[in-house]
């Protein structure tokens, strides 16, 4: 067993954007959730903070050997930080785990030129259901800040790279929590998704 872990709390929530199959559900206390853009990436990500008063629930993972490489480039746009105050998961003993997060100075707010993608978020709830129930989705949303951004609906022609099927439940879960937060949905443009192609190299 290796002693390196990742403490996911965004798309790592929802096992099938991965393949860490030594995976637990855990609990990030003085982080809290909130939705940010980079120079690094065309759209908007959740990254997680520095907050005391917070407290965030995710997906605790081994890292192979302690190979970061994968996880690494997957999370290019973050930094990966070590990471305190983990409780709330099954292991005997205290992992040394990380958390990737954007650092203050290098994300800014999500705008209309730097949305947060619908099949990004699809995945992200889809993840916090399976492990956490309604009752966790409910709770991701309260724990995440940013809810004003603009949300581009790209269901239909999914710009996400690791975007999954949703079942019609999940969907309307999803469709039910943007409309309680009364978030501002766009649609897809051409303009968009020449934008995102152009931005993976397509």
């Amino acid at each position: 067993m290796t002693n390196a872990f990742f403490f996911g709390y965004g798309s790592l929530v929802n096992r099938k954007t991965h393949s860490y199959g030594e995976a637990h559900r855990a609990c990030a206390t003085g982080w809290r959730r909130v939705w940010r853009h980079t120079a690094l990436r065309p759209v908007a990500f959740l990254t997680a903070i520095p907050d005391p008063g917070a407290r965030i629930e995710g997906l605790i993972a081994g890292v192979p050997n302690g190979d970061w490489r994968a996880l690494d480039a997957r999370e290019h746009a973050y930094d990966r930080v070590d990471l305190r105050d983990l409780d709330d998961h099954p292991l005997p003993f205290a992992p040394k785990a990380a958390i990737y997060s954007i650092p203050e100075g290098k994300h800014g707010a999500p705008s209309m030129a730097h949305p947060i993608l619908l099949s990004y978020l699809d995945v992200v709830v889809q993840g916090y259901y399976q492990e956490f129930g309604e009752d966790g989705v409910d709770r991701f949303f309260a724990t995440t800040d940013g809810w004003d951004a603009p949300i581009l609906d790209d269901r239909a022609a999914p710009q996400y790279p690791r975007h999954q099927a949703l079942s019609s439940a999940e969907i309307r879960l999803v469709d039910r929590k943007l409309d309680d937060i009364e978030a501002r949905r766009v649609p897809l443009t051409a303009a968009h998704t020449e934008v995102l192609h152009r931005a993976r190299g397509e």
